[in-house]
């Protein structure tokens, strides 16, 4: 299927949505990650739907997976270079959370009450 995009920010969004996506980009960050180790680092998303964003992030070339072929299973998942550049570009939307962190926290819960 050929896909042609409108803007840079569309083309992008393509590769990055779905709520957890960004989160397992960053926390394969630092290096390769087995599974389990990733299910816990991204809290809240179901073993079903890690699973699913980790497919789809190999089919687009943002991750690696290898498989160790051993009993008990073993497998790593790791950023690829275009992977990497992603997460370059990610980290200033990080920072710019971390700053605000606690103003985004205050209107949510704002929202919530």
């Amino acid at each position: 299927m050929d896909r042609s995009f409108g803007c840079g920010l569309e083309a992008a969004l393509a590769v990055i949505g779905g709520k957890w996506k960004l989160l397992i980009l960053y926390h394969l960050g630092p290096g390769p990650r087995r599974f389990g180790e990733l299910r816990r680092l991204v809290g809240g998303v179901s073993e079903k739907v890690l699973i699913q964003q980790l497919r789809e992030m190999e089919r687009d070339g943002l991750v690696e997976r290898r498989d160790y072929q051993t009993v008990p299973p073993k497998v790593e998942y790791a950023l690829t270079e275009f992977g990497r550049t992603l997460a370059v570009a990610a980290a200033p939307l990080c920072e710019w959370g971390s700053a605000h962190m606690a103003r985004i926290e205050a209107a949510t819960s704002l929202a919530e009450a």
